[in-house]
């Protein structure tokens, strides 16, 4: 199982880039080939419906859903802005809904993370994160991972200091495995 995770933070030293590494690490322990992906390389600009009417999907818009289409799933990992999505991350969704004749997102499995320094980890913005993609008819998985006191979280080895979270997360990623595997079929 080929599984592509998405940063969906813009800076180089993001608490939820560091997410995504321990991801990355525990996926390929269970088999997966991960990607991490660098929000960076899907630079866009913002949505305008004349812009996609005189030029078509930007470049960064046309390789996100083409390396979305290379894997058989995603784990995005968010920050969240404001109890709600990163601007980026809903500009890069709105985007790639444009391909025609079907979208990158559509029958997607998705599984959603975040890592914030705030007591609820972020859970707010995956929420929030859940409605466009399921409005594009993602299959988005229904645990979400959200790490709290991320700022302290992290053991100098990448690894979570609390086993017991360290467990729910590997058990989750174990979860979305089968669940990826099986909407892939």
């Amino acid at each position: 199982m080929k599984i592509l995770i998405l940063p969906a933070s813009l800076r180089k030293d993001s608490l939820n880039r560091r997410l995504g590494t321990l991801i990355r690490h525990e996926l390929e322990a269970r088999g997966a080939k991960a990607t991490l992906a660098d929000f960076h390389d899907y630079a866009m600009p913002l949505y305008d419906g004349d812009l996609e009417q005189s030029s078509g999907l930007p470049d960064g818009a046309k390789k996100l859903a083409a390396d979305l289409r290379a894997h058989d799933a995603l784990v995005l990992v968010s920050p969240e802005y404001n109890y709600s999505i990163p601007g980026v991350l809903k500009n890069a969704i709105d985007w790639v809904s444009r391909e025609r004749p079907t979208n990158a997102w559509k029958e997607r499995p998705i599984l959603l993370c975040s890592a914030s320094p705030a007591g609820p980890g972020g859970i707010r913005g995956l929420w929030q994160l859940r409605i466009p993609l399921e409005g594009n008819f993602a299959h988005v998985h229904s645990p979400m991972f959200a790490l709290s006191q991320a700022h302290e979280a992290f053991a100098d080895d990448g690894s979570l200091r609390d086993e017991k979270l360290h467990k729910m997360l590997r058990d989750m990623l174990g979860g979305f495995i089968a669940y990826a595997s099986a909407l892939n079929g």
